[in-house]
Protein backbone atom coordinates (compact mmCIF):
# COMPACT_ATOMS: atom_id res chain seq x y z
CA UNK A 1 0.00 0.00 0.00
CA UNK A 2 0.76 3.44 -0.65
CA UNK A 3 -0.22 6.81 1.39
CA UNK A 4 -0.07 10.13 -0.22
CA UNK A 5 -0.57 13.51 1.83
CA UNK A 6 -1.48 16.62 0.11
CA UNK A 7 -4.74 18.48 0.02
CA UNK A 8 -7.56 16.49 -1.23
CA UNK A 9 -10.42 16.37 -3.61
CA UNK A 10 -13.56 14.50 -4.34
CA UNK A 11 -17.21 14.33 -3.98
CA UNK A 12 -20.33 13.46 -1.62
CA UNK A 13 -23.26 11.54 -2.87
CA UNK A 14 -24.88 14.66 -3.40
CA UNK A 15 -22.53 16.11 -5.75
CA UNK A 16 -20.63 18.40 -3.28
CA UNK A 17 -17.24 18.56 -3.07
CA UNK A 18 -15.06 17.84 0.05
CA UNK A 19 -11.83 18.96 0.59
CA UNK A 20 -9.37 18.54 2.93
CA UNK A 21 -6.20 20.94 3.05
CA UNK A 22 -4.33 19.07 4.96
CA UNK A 23 -5.56 15.46 3.25
CA UNK A 24 -4.90 10.98 3.52
CA UNK A 25 -5.01 9.16 0.22
CA UNK A 26 -4.25 5.81 0.87
CA UNK A 27 -3.78 3.72 -2.12
CA UNK A 28 -3.56 -0.24 -2.07
CA UNK A 29 -5.08 -3.82 -4.09
CA UNK A 30 -8.54 -4.29 -4.59
CA UNK A 31 -10.43 -7.33 -4.96
CA UNK A 32 -9.21 -8.06 -8.01
CA UNK A 33 -5.16 -6.75 -7.69
CA UNK A 34 -6.25 -2.97 -9.38
CA UNK A 35 -5.18 -0.41 -7.28
CA UNK A 36 -8.35 1.28 -5.46
CA UNK A 37 -8.69 3.82 -2.97
CA UNK A 38 -8.47 2.27 0.94
CA UNK A 39 -8.88 5.45 2.87
CA UNK A 40 -9.32 9.22 2.17
CA UNK A 41 -10.00 11.90 4.32
CA UNK A 42 -8.24 14.40 6.44
CA UNK A 43 -4.90 13.40 7.75
CA UNK A 44 -4.97 14.22 11.26
CA UNK A 45 -8.16 11.60 11.56
CA UNK A 46 -6.64 8.88 9.41
CA UNK A 47 -2.70 8.52 9.14
CA UNK A 48 -2.08 7.27 12.35
CA UNK A 49 -4.20 4.01 11.72
CA UNK A 50 -1.91 2.88 9.04
CA UNK A 51 1.62 3.09 10.75
CA UNK A 52 4.31 1.37 8.81
CA UNK A 53 3.03 2.74 5.30
CA UNK A 54 4.92 4.54 3.05
CA UNK A 55 3.91 7.63 2.58
CA UNK A 56 4.87 10.60 -0.26
CA UNK A 57 4.64 14.42 1.13
CA UNK A 58 3.35 16.71 -1.84
CA UNK A 59 3.25 19.68 -0.15
CA UNK A 60 1.02 22.63 -2.00
CA UNK A 61 -0.48 20.56 -3.97
CA UNK A 62 -3.78 18.43 -4.54
CA UNK A 63 -4.87 15.27 -5.76
CA UNK A 64 -7.77 15.02 -7.46
CA UNK A 65 -9.63 12.42 -9.34
CA UNK A 66 -8.85 12.00 -13.05
CA UNK A 67 -11.48 13.99 -15.11
CA UNK A 68 -13.86 11.89 -17.17
CA UNK A 69 -14.45 12.34 -20.92
CA UNK A 70 -17.78 12.10 -22.02
CA UNK A 71 -17.14 12.49 -25.25
CA UNK A 72 -14.68 12.92 -27.78
CA UNK A 73 -13.83 11.82 -31.24
CA UNK A 74 -10.24 10.12 -31.46
CA UNK A 75 -9.81 10.47 -35.21
CA UNK A 76 -10.27 14.23 -34.88
CA UNK A 77 -7.44 15.19 -33.31
CA UNK A 78 -5.61 16.66 -35.99
CA UNK A 79 -9.01 18.60 -36.89
CA UNK A 80 -9.15 21.12 -34.32
CA UNK A 81 -9.56 24.74 -35.23
CA UNK A 82 -10.59 24.13 -38.36
CA UNK A 83 -12.72 26.94 -39.58
CA UNK A 84 -16.18 26.33 -41.10
CA UNK A 85 -19.72 27.83 -41.39
CA UNK A 86 -21.16 25.69 -39.54
CA UNK A 87 -21.59 21.49 -38.50
CA UNK A 88 -22.62 20.21 -41.57
CA UNK A 89 -19.87 22.25 -43.82
CA UNK A 90 -17.52 20.94 -41.29
CA UNK A 91 -17.86 17.18 -41.74
CA UNK A 92 -17.97 17.64 -45.25
CA UNK A 93 -14.81 19.67 -45.56
CA UNK A 94 -12.64 18.35 -43.05
CA UNK A 95 -13.99 15.98 -40.66
CA UNK A 96 -14.65 12.97 -43.36
CA UNK A 97 -11.88 13.16 -45.44
CA UNK A 98 -9.77 12.66 -42.44
CA UNK A 99 -11.38 10.14 -41.44
CA UNK A 100 -11.41 7.95 -44.07
CA UNK A 101 -7.37 7.90 -43.69
CA UNK A 102 -7.93 5.28 -40.32
CA UNK A 103 -8.63 2.73 -42.81
CA UNK A 104 -5.02 2.08 -42.33
CA UNK A 105 -3.96 0.39 -39.04
CA UNK A 106 -0.42 2.05 -38.73
CA UNK A 107 -2.11 5.95 -39.71
CA UNK A 108 -4.73 4.44 -37.01
CA UNK A 109 -1.74 3.08 -34.62
CA UNK A 110 0.46 6.59 -34.93
CA UNK A 111 -3.02 9.03 -34.18
CA UNK A 112 -4.14 6.78 -31.07
CA UNK A 113 -0.32 7.74 -29.47
CA UNK A 114 -0.78 11.10 -29.72
CA UNK A 115 -4.45 11.00 -28.86
CA UNK A 116 -3.99 9.01 -25.41
CA UNK A 117 -1.14 10.82 -25.00
CA UNK A 118 -2.87 14.38 -25.07
CA UNK A 119 -6.16 13.38 -23.08
CA UNK A 120 -3.26 12.19 -20.10
CA UNK A 121 -0.85 15.34 -20.08
CA UNK A 122 -4.49 17.23 -19.54
CA UNK A 123 -5.57 15.25 -17.07
CA UNK A 124 -8.28 13.14 -18.14
CA UNK A 125 -8.10 9.49 -16.91
CA UNK A 126 -10.91 7.85 -18.90
CA UNK A 127 -12.46 8.79 -22.55
CA UNK A 128 -15.89 7.97 -24.20
CA UNK A 129 -14.79 8.25 -27.91
CA UNK A 130 -15.71 7.74 -31.09
CA UNK A 131 -13.30 6.03 -33.21
CA UNK A 132 -13.98 6.04 -37.32
CA UNK A 133 -16.22 3.18 -39.70
CA UNK A 134 -12.91 1.13 -39.57
CA UNK A 135 -12.54 -1.85 -37.73
CA UNK A 136 -8.84 -1.61 -37.33
CA UNK A 137 -9.43 2.14 -36.23
CA UNK A 138 -11.06 0.56 -32.83
CA UNK A 139 -8.16 -2.27 -32.49
CA UNK A 140 -5.63 0.63 -32.81
CA UNK A 141 -7.00 2.94 -29.82
CA UNK A 142 -8.13 -0.15 -27.91
CA UNK A 143 -4.35 -1.59 -27.69
CA UNK A 144 -2.77 1.86 -26.76
CA UNK A 145 -5.41 2.37 -23.87
CA UNK A 146 -4.39 -1.03 -23.05
CA UNK A 147 -1.35 -0.71 -22.81
CA UNK A 148 -1.04 2.41 -21.08
CA UNK A 149 -3.65 0.85 -18.22
CA UNK A 150 -5.91 3.43 -19.20
CA UNK A 151 -9.98 2.90 -18.65
CA UNK A 152 -11.89 3.39 -22.12
CA UNK A 153 -14.55 2.93 -23.95
CA UNK A 154 -15.23 3.27 -27.95
CA UNK A 155 -16.72 2.13 -30.33
CA UNK A 156 -16.53 1.41 -34.29
CA UNK A 157 -18.71 4.30 -36.19
CA UNK A 158 -22.09 3.29 -38.02
CA UNK A 159 -22.62 5.17 -41.38
CA UNK A 160 -24.55 3.58 -43.93
CA UNK A 161 -26.08 5.88 -45.40
CA UNK A 162 -25.42 10.29 -46.28
CA UNK A 163 -21.60 9.38 -45.86
CA UNK A 164 -18.69 9.81 -48.64
CA UNK A 165 -16.57 6.94 -50.01
CA UNK A 166 -14.10 5.80 -47.46
CA UNK A 167 -16.17 6.32 -44.49
CA UNK A 168 -19.52 5.15 -45.25
CA UNK A 169 -19.77 1.60 -44.58
CA UNK A 170 -22.10 -1.54 -45.12
CA UNK A 171 -24.97 -2.29 -43.20
CA UNK A 172 -24.72 -5.68 -42.38
CA UNK A 173 -21.20 -6.08 -42.26
CA UNK A 174 -20.92 -3.05 -39.76
CA UNK A 175 -23.33 -4.74 -37.55
CA UNK A 176 -20.87 -7.94 -37.84
CA UNK A 177 -17.78 -6.05 -37.29
CA UNK A 178 -19.58 -4.26 -34.34
CA UNK A 179 -20.19 -7.49 -32.37
CA UNK A 180 -16.80 -9.08 -33.29
CA UNK A 181 -15.14 -5.99 -31.59
CA UNK A 182 -17.69 -6.11 -28.67
CA UNK A 183 -16.26 -9.50 -28.22
CA UNK A 184 -12.66 -8.89 -28.72
CA UNK A 185 -12.65 -5.97 -26.46
CA UNK A 186 -15.58 -5.25 -23.72
CA UNK A 187 -14.72 -6.39 -20.63
CA UNK A 188 -10.99 -6.26 -20.96
CA UNK A 189 -8.87 -5.09 -19.20
CA UNK A 190 -10.11 -1.49 -18.36
CA UNK A 191 -11.90 -1.17 -21.47
CA UNK A 192 -15.34 -1.59 -23.20
CA UNK A 193 -17.40 -0.82 -26.25
CA UNK A 194 -19.56 1.76 -27.61
CA UNK A 195 -22.16 0.40 -29.69
CA UNK A 196 -21.85 3.98 -32.04
CA UNK A 197 -24.25 5.57 -34.58
CA UNK A 198 -22.83 8.17 -36.22
CA UNK A 199 -26.18 10.21 -35.70
CA UNK A 200 -29.27 9.17 -37.28
CA UNK A 201 -29.62 10.90 -40.44
CA UNK A 202 -26.16 8.38 -41.24
CA UNK A 203 -27.78 5.26 -40.48
CA UNK A 204 -30.14 3.28 -42.65
CA UNK A 205 -33.45 2.09 -40.54
CA UNK A 206 -31.60 -1.23 -40.95
CA UNK A 207 -28.69 0.03 -39.56
CA UNK A 208 -30.27 1.10 -36.61
CA UNK A 209 -32.24 -1.61 -35.73
CA UNK A 210 -29.51 -3.75 -35.85
CA UNK A 211 -27.47 -1.42 -33.26
CA UNK A 212 -30.51 -1.48 -30.97
CA UNK A 213 -30.74 -5.32 -31.22
CA UNK A 214 -26.69 -5.63 -30.60
CA UNK A 215 -27.83 -3.28 -27.68
CA UNK A 216 -30.58 -5.65 -26.35
CA UNK A 217 -28.29 -8.34 -26.79
CA UNK A 218 -25.30 -6.95 -25.19
CA UNK A 219 -26.72 -5.20 -22.06
CA UNK A 220 -23.69 -4.10 -20.07
CA UNK A 221 -21.86 -2.21 -23.56
CA UNK A 222 -22.46 1.55 -24.13
CA UNK A 223 -24.47 3.57 -26.50
CA UNK A 224 -23.28 6.68 -27.95
CA UNK A 225 -24.27 9.04 -30.47
CA UNK A 226 -25.12 12.81 -31.43
CA UNK A 227 -28.77 14.06 -31.25
CA UNK A 228 -30.23 17.94 -31.18
CA UNK A 229 -26.83 19.58 -32.03
CA UNK A 230 -27.93 22.07 -34.97
CA UNK A 231 -30.86 23.44 -36.46
CA UNK A 232 -30.28 22.49 -39.95
CA UNK A 233 -29.14 18.63 -38.88
CA UNK A 234 -32.72 18.30 -36.66
CA UNK A 235 -34.58 19.59 -40.47
CA UNK A 236 -33.14 17.05 -41.25
CA UNK A 237 -33.49 14.28 -39.09
CA UNK A 238 -37.18 15.32 -39.26
CA UNK A 239 -37.40 14.94 -43.21
CA UNK A 240 -35.67 11.09 -42.99
CA UNK A 241 -37.87 9.90 -39.64
CA UNK A 242 -41.49 11.91 -40.17
CA UNK A 243 -43.03 9.20 -38.25
CA UNK A 244 -40.58 9.92 -35.09
CA UNK A 245 -42.05 12.80 -32.19
CA UNK A 246 -38.61 14.38 -32.02
CA UNK A 247 -34.90 13.58 -32.83
CA UNK A 248 -34.55 11.79 -29.74
CA UNK A 249 -37.29 9.87 -30.18
CA UNK A 250 -35.69 8.37 -33.47
CA UNK A 251 -32.79 6.48 -30.94
CA UNK A 252 -35.63 5.56 -28.59
CA UNK A 253 -37.88 3.84 -31.33
CA UNK A 254 -35.16 1.78 -32.72
CA UNK A 255 -34.10 0.42 -28.90
CA UNK A 256 -31.35 2.91 -28.37
CA UNK A 257 -32.21 4.67 -25.54
CA UNK A 258 -31.67 3.28 -22.09
CA UNK A 259 -28.75 2.97 -19.00
CA UNK A 260 -25.22 3.63 -20.48
CA UNK A 261 -26.45 5.80 -23.47
CA UNK A 262 -24.51 8.71 -24.08
CA UNK A 263 -25.95 11.09 -26.30
CA UNK A 264 -23.88 13.93 -27.20
CA UNK A 265 -25.33 17.76 -27.43
CA UNK A 266 -28.74 17.60 -26.14
CA UNK A 267 -29.30 21.43 -27.07
CA UNK A 268 -32.10 21.75 -29.24
CA UNK A 269 -34.48 20.19 -26.46
CA UNK A 270 -38.72 20.41 -25.25
CA UNK A 271 -39.29 19.24 -21.91
CA UNK A 272 -40.79 15.71 -23.68
CA UNK A 273 -37.40 15.07 -24.77
CA UNK A 274 -35.94 15.75 -21.20
CA UNK A 275 -38.67 13.53 -19.88
CA UNK A 276 -37.76 10.35 -22.11
CA UNK A 277 -33.32 11.23 -20.81
CA UNK A 278 -35.21 10.67 -17.27
CA UNK A 279 -36.63 7.70 -17.85
CA UNK A 280 -34.44 5.83 -19.91
CA UNK A 281 -31.36 6.54 -17.93
CA UNK A 282 -30.04 7.78 -20.95
CA UNK A 283 -27.37 10.94 -20.19
CA UNK A 284 -26.15 13.62 -22.19
CA UNK A 285 -22.65 14.74 -22.50
CA UNK A 286 -22.83 18.32 -22.53
CA UNK A 287 -19.91 19.88 -25.29
CA UNK A 288 -19.68 23.68 -24.75
CA UNK A 289 -16.44 24.71 -26.32
CA UNK A 290 -17.53 22.64 -29.82
CA UNK A 291 -20.70 24.36 -29.16
CA UNK A 292 -19.44 27.61 -29.13
CA UNK A 293 -16.93 27.04 -31.76
CA UNK A 294 -19.70 25.58 -34.21
CA UNK A 295 -22.71 27.66 -33.83
CA UNK A 296 -24.39 25.24 -32.67
CA UNK A 297 -26.53 26.77 -29.37
CA UNK A 298 -26.50 26.44 -25.71
CA UNK A 299 -27.38 23.73 -23.10
CA UNK A 300 -29.99 24.27 -21.67
CA UNK A 301 -28.96 23.76 -17.79
CA UNK A 302 -32.29 25.22 -16.41
CA UNK A 303 -34.32 22.86 -18.20
CA UNK A 304 -32.02 19.75 -17.50
CA UNK A 305 -32.53 20.70 -13.82
CA UNK A 306 -36.15 21.46 -13.59
CA UNK A 307 -37.03 17.75 -15.54
CA UNK A 308 -33.64 16.11 -14.34
CA UNK A 309 -31.56 14.00 -16.14
CA UNK A 310 -28.15 12.71 -15.96
CA UNK A 311 -25.45 14.99 -17.63
CA UNK A 312 -21.60 15.29 -17.73
CA UNK A 313 -19.01 17.66 -19.48
CA UNK A 314 -16.99 16.71 -22.64
CA UNK A 315 -14.55 18.10 -24.85
CA UNK A 316 -15.69 17.00 -27.97
CA UNK A 317 -12.52 17.44 -29.99
CA UNK A 318 -12.08 18.07 -33.27
CA UNK A 319 -15.67 20.32 -33.04
CA UNK A 320 -14.47 20.88 -29.52
CA UNK A 321 -11.47 23.40 -29.21
CA UNK A 322 -9.64 21.71 -25.84
CA UNK A 323 -8.44 18.79 -24.58
CA UNK A 324 -8.28 20.76 -21.49
CA UNK A 325 -10.96 20.08 -18.78
CA UNK A 326 -10.10 23.74 -17.40
CA UNK A 327 -11.32 24.85 -20.73
CA UNK A 328 -14.25 22.78 -21.35
CA UNK A 329 -15.34 23.73 -17.62
CA UNK A 330 -14.96 27.52 -18.30
CA UNK A 331 -17.00 27.29 -21.20
CA UNK A 332 -19.92 25.78 -19.47
CA UNK A 333 -19.53 28.60 -16.98
CA UNK A 334 -20.34 31.17 -19.71
CA UNK A 335 -23.05 28.73 -21.45
CA UNK A 336 -24.65 28.60 -18.40
CA UNK A 337 -24.82 32.17 -18.05
CA UNK A 338 -25.29 33.81 -21.13
CA UNK A 339 -26.85 30.62 -23.09
CA UNK A 340 -30.29 30.07 -20.86
CA UNK A 341 -33.51 32.56 -20.42
CA UNK A 342 -32.33 35.17 -18.38
CA UNK A 343 -31.26 35.53 -15.86
CA UNK A 344 -29.34 32.38 -16.62
CA UNK A 345 -27.65 29.73 -14.42
CA UNK A 346 -24.64 30.49 -12.22
CA UNK A 347 -22.65 26.98 -12.23
CA UNK A 348 -20.72 26.50 -8.79
CA UNK A 349 -17.05 25.82 -9.49
CA UNK A 350 -17.88 22.94 -7.38
CA UNK A 351 -20.85 21.50 -10.15
CA UNK A 352 -18.49 22.43 -12.70
CA UNK A 353 -15.86 20.42 -11.46
CA UNK A 354 -18.67 17.24 -10.51
CA UNK A 355 -19.19 17.47 -14.08
CA UNK A 356 -15.99 16.48 -15.29
CA UNK A 357 -15.32 13.85 -12.85
CA UNK A 358 -18.39 12.19 -10.56
CA UNK A 359 -21.05 13.46 -12.25
CA UNK A 360 -19.58 11.99 -15.57
CA UNK A 361 -19.12 8.55 -14.19
CA UNK A 362 -22.79 8.63 -12.57
CA UNK A 363 -23.18 9.85 -16.86
CA UNK A 364 -21.63 6.06 -17.69
CA UNK A 365 -22.79 4.09 -14.62
CA UNK A 366 -20.00 4.08 -13.05
CA UNK A 367 -20.34 5.88 -10.05
CA UNK A 368 -18.35 4.86 -7.19
CA UNK A 369 -16.04 3.02 -9.83
CA UNK A 370 -14.32 6.27 -11.23
CA UNK A 371 -14.34 9.87 -11.10
CA UNK A 372 -13.80 10.30 -7.25
CA UNK A 373 -11.40 9.51 -4.71
CA UNK A 374 -14.22 7.60 -1.76
CA UNK A 375 -12.80 4.43 -0.87
CA UNK A 376 -13.62 1.19 -3.29
CA UNK A 377 -12.48 3.88 -6.63
CA UNK A 378 -10.47 2.66 -8.63
CA UNK A 379 -6.94 4.69 -8.15
CA UNK A 380 -6.89 7.08 -10.95
CA UNK A 381 -6.13 10.42 -9.56
CA UNK A 382 -3.98 13.86 -10.22
CA UNK A 383 -1.75 15.77 -8.55
CA UNK A 384 -2.23 19.22 -9.48
CA UNK A 385 0.07 22.34 -8.75
CA UNK A 386 -2.49 25.54 -7.66
CA UNK A 387 1.36 27.64 -8.17
CA UNK A 388 1.85 26.25 -11.92
CA UNK A 389 1.90 30.13 -13.41
CA UNK A 390 2.69 33.17 -11.39
CA UNK A 391 -0.33 34.86 -11.85
CA UNK A 392 -2.44 31.17 -10.85
CA UNK A 393 0.15 31.30 -8.06
CA UNK A 394 -1.07 34.48 -7.15
CA UNK A 395 -4.41 33.96 -7.47
CA UNK A 396 -4.73 30.85 -5.78
CA UNK A 397 -2.87 32.29 -2.36
CA UNK A 398 -5.72 34.88 -2.02
CA UNK A 399 -8.69 32.04 -2.60
CA UNK A 400 -10.90 32.47 0.52
CA UNK A 401 -12.61 29.19 0.46
CA UNK A 402 -12.65 26.25 -1.78
CA UNK A 403 -15.31 27.52 -4.43
CA UNK A 404 -13.07 30.63 -4.93
CA UNK A 405 -9.55 27.97 -5.48
CA UNK A 406 -11.42 25.87 -7.38
CA UNK A 407 -12.73 28.63 -9.84
CA UNK A 408 -9.19 30.25 -9.79
CA UNK A 409 -7.92 26.91 -11.46
CA UNK A 410 -11.16 26.73 -13.86
CA UNK A 411 -10.26 30.23 -15.16
CA UNK A 412 -6.55 30.53 -15.28
CA UNK A 413 -5.40 26.73 -15.14
CA UNK A 414 -4.48 24.28 -18.36
CA UNK A 415 -2.25 21.27 -18.72
CA UNK A 416 0.34 23.18 -17.08
CA UNK A 417 -1.86 22.36 -13.59
CA UNK A 418 -1.17 18.76 -14.49
CA UNK A 419 2.17 17.60 -12.52
CA UNK A 420 1.58 13.53 -12.37
CA UNK A 421 -1.31 11.14 -13.44
CA UNK A 422 -1.76 8.38 -11.38
CA UNK A 423 -3.56 5.34 -13.51
CA UNK A 424 -4.97 1.99 -11.35
CA UNK A 425 -2.96 -0.17 -13.45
Amino acid sequence: MQAFRAALLRFAEDGSALYDADGFLLVGPGADGRPVVRAAGAWQALAASYPGVPVEHLPHRILAPGFIDLHVHFPQTDVIGSPAEGLLPWLEKYTFPHEARFSDPAYAHGVATVFLDELLRHGVTTPLTFATSHPASVDALMAQAQQRGMRLIAGKVLQDRHSPDGVRDETEQSLRDTEDLIRRWHGRDRLGYAITPRFAPSCTDAQLRGAGDLAARYPDVWIQSHVAENRDEIRWARELFPDARSYLAVYDGFGLMRERAIYAHCIHFDDDDRLLMRSTGAAAAVSPTSNLFLGSGFFDYAGARRVGFRYGLASDVGGGTSFSPFHTMLAAYYVGREGQTKPGVSLSPQHLWWQHTAGAAQALGLEGVIGNLQPGCEADFLVLDPHATPLLARKTAHARDLDELLFSLIVLGDDRVVERVHLAR
